[in-house]
């Protein structure tokens, strides 16, 4: 009697908690392809960006830029996938080489660092940082994520 009310305890436990959402998504297989250009990923751990969704699964890009594209028309790319699907945004921060939510870096476009497909958003953490970046290495504008896409930021004065 004992075991099966433990049983139907821990049953009942699983049944009503709600999965755990990893904090960062798996690392990237081999086999894993970039969803919008169909590259392998893996050969590419530095630029290695990803979408997880509400369910833990994930899909990986070659880059921020793809990964973007995807995020803006998920529907393309993910047959019956919505925003709201997604959880979260990862991307591998450029000096660090860490993978970490979008809201917590900047992106500097048109530089002359290239990822594996050309021309790349290149994640830096911290403004400072990001506009230290754009300098050496001549970008043309530094963005940031909002939730709902990116938006240039604002000159310091």
């Amino acid at each position: 009697m004992f075991f099966r009310i433990l049983f139907f305890t821990l049953l009942a436990q699983v049944l009503i908690t709600p999965p755990v959402m990893a904090e960062n998504p798996s690392a990237a297989g081999p086999k894993d392809r970039c969803v919008v250009c169909g590259m392998f990923v893996a050969p590419y751990p530095n630029w290695v960006s990803a979408i997880q969704f509400n369910d833990g699964s994930n899909v990986y890009f070659d880059g921020p830029k793809d990964m973007f594209i995807f995020f803006f028309n998920p529907e393309n790319y993910h047959a019956g996938t919505k925003n709201d699907d997604i959880s979260g945004l990862y991307i591998t921060e450029y000096y660090s080489t860490k993978m970490m939510k979008v809201e917590e870096v900047y992106f500097v476009r048109g530089s002359d660092v290239m990822g594996p497909m050309g021309g790349e958003l290149v994640p830096i953490q911290g403004r400072e940082k990001a506009e230290i970046f754009q300098r050496d290495h001549g970008g043309e504008k530094i963005l940031q994520f909002d939730g709902n896409g990116l938006s240039e930021i604002a000159e310091k004065k």
